[in-house]
């Protein structure tokens, strides 16, 4: 487990449990896109990756629930190419 996922900071900097559930699965598929990480970290462990982004302040969810970068020059996050046929 994360230890970090207990952390009452990563809560707050995410806007509750449902906003971080939300941050951490869309940035993820972003990094599964090719989407280069914001933090310098010496593991490919996605999970802290975007742990680390969220604490430090380097993204957050707008009003729409789409994942924004704090200093957009510092990457590109391409759109999420979730589908959910049937629905």
């Amino acid at each position: 487990m994360y230890e970090e996922l207990c952390d009452e900071e990563l809560f707050r900097k995410a806007g509750g449990p449902f906003r971080l559930t939300t941050l951490i699965q869309k940035r993820m598929i972003a990094l599964m896109q090719g989407a280069e990480p914001l933090v310098q970290l010496d593991t490919n462990d996605r999970m802290k990756i975007v742990i680390q982004e969220i604490l430090q302040g380097k993204i957050y969810l707008d009003t729409e629930m789409n994942v924004q970068i704090a200093d957009p020059q510092a990457a590109k996050i391409p759109p999420p190419d979730v589908g959910f046929p049937g629905l």
